[in-house]
């Protein structure tokens, strides 16, 4: 399969994104965002997506930009499972004939995802890069028209319609984002890169493909098998490496026991169900420093089985407790107190004086303001940590 030749290819940009968000906001609704409070993280939570996945969003795009170019071939595309699902259902909704080739340890949630709304599968190879050439190799045989799952312009377009919708609701100053191919990150910061956002990749530990060509590591490389097969990808895309050179800040690398934790801990603590890679980029989010960080639960496409696995056999650590922050210190009355004249400090009064400072004229009773602040008190001071 040739690669494109990305001097020749043309390169998403931010009118790109606005064009998709034109496009699918008929068709799409917008996910909430969620505070985990325990995390001191935005979630913006793509697991309630349609299809539970981001991976609609460029899959709608590319076949509505496709037939506005009138481009109606058959459309067949490679995938782990989520973007195969998401052009599933925006074929059934355009009425355009799909197959998708997905690798033979597909989870069966995915593959029933698939076949559920009318698209043909076919599985092939153990990972996503056989099962790509496969597809690759279908296309040319019958003309159909080859969907990158990451490596094309209207793909990126359409995930980065994620970050126009964080940026309705709070302008953050750091976007997490899980990286396979590259192609949600690289929409993402297409979207909010030029507003001052920081944006920040998350990979796992010997699956961070993307991590090793942006470091000039071009060596033959082989991802572990993973939780988060959704970002199992051994080639990431050209055209998303080449925007993610220039727009990706930094890339964190999180170890499989991180992400196993994580996951459960969104199950039980913010009742949030998402599958491995959608785990990943709050499970990066522990090393990434920001106010208003949002991290992005890209899928909740869990194998039942797998996640009452990981239910039964993690035991998350306990979060560390909240501290109570005085508002003021004892220290601090003294000096109010003397700064305030005696005249105006209140007096004790009784409930049924409030009637005798009511105006003559009606109206409501108006208190007279205390200059003393409130200080809040604890009646005992307890230990932030107890022993064992």
């Amino acid at each position: 399969m040739s690669e494109p030749d990305v001097g020749h290819t043309p390169r998403a940009t931010a009118s790109d994104v606005l064009a998709a968000q034109a496009r699918l906001r008929r068709h799409l609704d917008v996910t909430p965002m969620h505070y985990a409070e325990r995390f001191g993280c935005w979630l913006k939570l793509e697991n309630l997506q349609r299809t539970g996945s981001y991976k609609v969003r460029g899959a709608l795009n590319a076949l509505m930009a496709a037939r506005e170019r009138g481009d109606d071939r058959t459309v067949i595309t490679a995938s782990a499972g989520n973007h195969a699902q998401g052009m599933a259902w925006a074929a059934y909704r355009l009425g355009v004939p799909a197959i998708t080739v997905m690798p033979k340890n597909a989870p069966a949630t995915k593959v029933a995802g698939v076949a559920h709304w009318g698209a043909t599968v076919r599985l092939h190879g153990e990972t996503y890069d056989e099962a790509k050439a496969f597809a690759a190799e279908l296309a040319a045989q019958n003309g159909f028209r080859l969907l990158s799952a990451f490596d094309d312009v209207d793909v990126i377009a359409g995930q980065g319609t994620v970050g126009l919708e964080i940026a309705s609701v709070l302008m953050p100053d750091v976007v997490i984002v899980p990286i396979g191919g590259g192609g949600l990150a690289s929409g993402v910061a297409l979207a909010l890169k030029s507003q001052g956002v920081r944006i920040v990749g998350a990979q796992v530990e010997g699956v961070d493909a993307m991590a090793r060509v942006l470091r000039g590591d071009h060596s033959p490389f082989s991802p572990v098998a993973t939780l988060a097969d959704g970002v199992r990808v051994k080639e990431p895309g050209l055209l998303t490496r080449a925007l993610l050179a220039d727009l990706l800040d930094d890339v964190v690398i999180v170890r499989e026991a991180e992400l196993r934790e994580t996951l459960v801990r969104l199950a039980l603590e913010e009742h949030v169900i998402a599958e491995g890679a959608g785990a990943l980029a709050l499970a990066a989010g522990r090393r990434v420093a920001g106010k208003r960080k949002v991290a992005v639960v890209s899928g909740g496409n869990v194998d039942a089985g797998v996640l009452a696995q990981l239910l039964s056999e993690v035991r998350p650590r306990p979060p560390r407790k909240p501290r109570r922050r005085l508002r003021e210190t004892a220290a601090e009355v003294p000096a109010i107190a003397a700064i305030a004249p005696a005249a105006h400090m209140a007096t004790p009064r009784r409930r049924n004086d409030l009637a005798a400072s009511a105006p003559s004229g009606g109206g409501e009773p108006r208190l007279r303001r205390a200059t003393a602040a409130r200080i809040e008190r604890t009646p005992h001071a307890i230990a932030e940590e107890l022993p064992a």
